[in-house]
């Protein structure tokens, strides 16, 4: 189970893109409100989360997404709920993903310390003083976890995800099939 958390003010297409590659990788994936049933991104369009957080489990999770977005991004940083689960992800091996301004969040707990990362060129400073490595590319896997700039490396966010969570195998099937440059 893959879980993409939606706190009001968050990334639209950040959190999206890897949603909609993640279910034609047949990965089974559901978005969760984490301020309320319905969550407004940072552009005001309304998403209806399939779960709110108080009915988020970590029986059979192997993934926690953070999109981006502000305010999205500190409200995703205040929830008691989702520090949980970051921390369940973290000690137990699971993936962590996080894009564009939530790497911060990861860096802020410790977690990239000595990992190769990358965020929001505005956030960098959070996962180098989180004692992360900086990496010039738009998205990054270093072990457990994957970082990404922005809204503009969305589609090659969600790949990467179906690349570690499906297979590299499917990840470049879907991105054949979207006609993905």
């Amino acid at each position: 189970m893959v879980y993409v958390l939606l706190a009001e003010g968050f990334e639209l297409v950040e959190a999206m893109a890897p949603v909609d590659i993640l279910r034609r990788a047949k990965v089974d994936v559901k978005t969760v409100g984490v301020t309320g049933g319905t969550v407004k991104a940072s552009n005001g369009v309304p998403i209806v989360a399939d779960i709110e957080i108080s009915e988020a489990s970590t029986e059979g999770l192997d993934c926690v997404v953070l999109p981006g977005g502000l305010p999205g991004t500190l409200n995703l940083e205040k929830s008691h709920k989702v520090q949980s689960l970051i921390d369940f992800c973290a000690k137990e091996g699971k993936l962590l993903a996080a894009i564009c301004a939530a790497p911060s969040i990861l860096a802020h707990k410790g977690l990239l310390n000595g990992k190769e990362a990358t965020a929001f060129p505005s956030f960098q400073k959070d996962v180098a003083e989180g004692g992360g490595r900086l990496s010039e590319s738009p998205v990054v896997r270093d072990g457990q976890f994957i970082t990404a700039r922005g809204m503009g490396v969305s589609t090659r966010f969600g790949l990467a995800l179906a690349a570690a969570l499906a297979s590299p195998e499917t990840a470049e099937e879907i991105k054949t099939g979207i006609q993905f440059a």
